[in-house]
């Protein structure tokens, strides 16, 4: 049986029927769609003002392929500047190939391209050496928390670097929502207060970060690369596997096929969410080592690379933070005796 004409152009045959629509469409016409649609959500969000100079969070993955090359389709409307960065997290045999890709899509491209490695930035640890690190502490399955973590704030630095005043990352829909559910099985109401809207605004310094692929779903970012023919790397990463979000996903998938707009459904659930006054987490400070915004002694960051320097990993992730952050309060008295030369912890 042929297929439909395409409901858009009535010229060709359509290539595809938008999975939450049902929509049937040709090609480029899905392309100019799924296109128009990002550029309603960054215009009606308000999120990257004319002129912004704008750093892309680039893995070589999909959806930050995807995301950069929209951007750049959408760069005369918007009227900004896009300058990739990229993070090294120095994962042998994985890494390396991404950001081979990364480098031919900004030679292909023409767009300036950074990349900042956790190496240089962290006193010498890379993600393999956290995972060494981690193995013997029971803690191997929380690579993925130490690298979120670094590489935001890696990220953050590269941004810096290149002058940039916005970031952006290539979370979609089928992301948030895996975070969304992640947070309510962990009873994590902090995050779930903050996992709202499609950003941050940029509080105690830091850039302004918003994702504009945060309402397409995963199926239609894959679908925008094979119509535009883009080159990305699929591979997923080694220590992927071991990682919580991988149940969520799982459970996402599960959901979905029972109620289609479950996805969504919990994406603007978390722009929805109201919190009690008592379940509501303070207003961030300042860490008293890095100073970057923080809700307690230490950010996240710091603590983690505290404890990987104690080579004691387990005192940056939960109930150890009490510990790490007593330490880290001026004035309170600690034995010098149990606290072993760290590396040197690097200024940012």
């Amino acid at each position: 049986m042929p297929a439909p004409p395409c409901t858009s152009c009535h010229a060709a045959r359509a290539a595809l029927r938008r999975p939450r629509s049902g929509q049937a469409l040709c090609g480029a016409c899905f392309c100019t769609a799924f296109e128009a649609e990002v550029l309603h959500t960054v215009l009606t969000g308000r999120l990257l003002p004319p002129g912004a100079v704008v750093a892309v969070g680039a893995s070589g993955g999909k959806d930050s392929t995807v995301l950069a090359h929209v951007l750049r389709e959408l760069v005369p409307r918007l009227g900004i500047s896009l300058q990739l960065v990229a993070v090294d997290e120095g994962i042998g045999g994985y890494r390396d190939a991404a950001l081979a890709a990364v480098r031919r899509q900004a030679a292909r491209w023409e767009l300036p391209l950074t990349v900042v490695a956790y190496e240089d930035l962290f006193g010498g640890w890379t993600m393999d050496a956290v995972a060494r690190s981690t193995a013997g502490s029971g803690r191997s399955r929380s690579c993925c928390t130490f690298c979120g973590v670094l590489r935001r704030r890696a990220l953050e630095e590269g941004a810096r670097r290149v002058g940039a005043t916005h970031i952006v990352t290539g979370h979609n829909a089928d992301d948030m929502a895996e975070t969304v559910l992640m947070n309510f099985l962990r009873g994590d109401a902090g995050r779930l207060a903050r996992g709202g809207g499609l950003g941050s605004p940029g509080e105690g310094g830091a850039l302004p970060r918003c994702r504009p692929l945060q309402f397409a779903s995963q199926k239609e970012v894959v679908l925008y690369a094979h119509f535009r023919r883009l080159d990305y790397f699929s591979e997923e990463c080694v220590y992927a596997p071991e990682a919580f979000r991988g149940h969520a996903r799982d459970l996402l998938k599960r959901l979905e096929a029972a109620r289609p707009s479950a996805v969504l459904d919990l994406v603007h659930s978390a722009e929805r969410l109201a919190l009690a006054a008592s379940a509501r987490p303070p207003r961030p400070g300042s860490c008293s080592r890095c100073g970057a915004l923080a809700s307690r002694a230490l950010c996240q960051a710091c603590a983690l690379l505290d404890g990987l320097n104690r080579g004691r990993p387990r005192l940056a992730i939960g109930k150890g933070r009490r510990g790490l952050d007593e330490e880290a309060t001026p004035g309170t008295p600690r034995d010098p005796a149990q606290t072993p030369t760290p590396k040197a912890v690097p200024t940012f």
